[in-house]
């Protein structure tokens, strides 16, 4: 018999699985949306390391306003894991996209792809780990604020880039949309 954890793993699980094909899905959606703004929004409008960190950052929030409904009385906390595990992933794809190219001097898309996956592996495993601890609730509820502001700054960096290499487009050698 499955107990409430089994229950929430599974979801996480799936997780993984809807940010890897939904976050691949969306890195195109942007320029068969003709190039439409809102759609920019929530995509990469350009092939900057920022833009791309959106490919896990939406999906996740889609995923997570499902998954909420479903497990918010099987887990300790809820939002405060999943900003965590956002970060993490966010971090881990900065980290190895970095690391790789300041020895190669160049992007290299398996290894991009690569670190997109894992980190969406480690994403959803923090959170499952991080749910499993009883959060005070303030704390729980920091986080949300804390994802919410992850995500507009997705939104306000895509219009207002600072001149910064992440911001960078390496083709275009521009920033933003």
């Amino acid at each position: 018999m499955f107990n409430d954890f089994d229950q929430v793993r599974k979801w996480e699980m799936y997780g993984i699985v809807w940010i890897i094909v939904v976050g691949s899905l969306l890195h195109f959606i942007y320029d068969i949306s003709g190039k439409s703004p809102i759609i920019g929004a929530f995509s990469p409008v350009n092939e900057s390391l920022w833009e791309h960190l959106k490919l896990g950052y939406f999906p996740l929030l889609l995923f997570s306003i499902f998954e909420y409904w479903f497990i918010r009385h099987k887990v300790n906390s809820f939002f405060l894991p999943k900003t965590i595990g956002i970060i993490a992933m966010e971090v881990f794809i900065v980290i190895v996209f970095y690391s790789y190219t300041f020895f190669t001097k160049k992007a290299n898309f398996i290894i991009d792809i690569s670190s997109f996956i894992l980190g969406a592996i480690i994403c959803q495993l923090i959170s499952y780990r991080l749910m499993k601890v009883h959060i005070n609730k303030a704390l729980d509820y920091i986080g949300l604020v804390l994802f919410a502001l992850i995500g507009y700054a997705f939104v306000y960096f895509t219009f207002n880039p600072p001149e910064l290499e992440i911001f960078l487009d390496p083709k275009t050698k521009k920033y933003g949309i």
